[in-house]
């Protein structure tokens, strides 16, 4: 839990910051990129299940 509220913080404060200097948010559209997220977090878990299969 520490982990994701930390890591909440740290993107308001890198929000904050980015805004105040009016540069783009360093993220892509709202829904691509939480799917795009979502995606690379899938495969990383498949990867260690297909591994796992792998190695018994």
């Amino acid at each position: 839990m520490y982990d994701i509220i930390l890591a909440l913080v740290v993107g308001l404060i890198t929000g904050l910051i980015f805004s105040f200097f009016k540069l783009p948010i360093p993220a892509p559209n709202v829904l691509p990129g939480v799917i795009g997220i979502f995606g690379v977090y899938l495969g990383n878990q498949a990867y260690i299940w297909i591994s796992q299969l792998l190695s018994r």
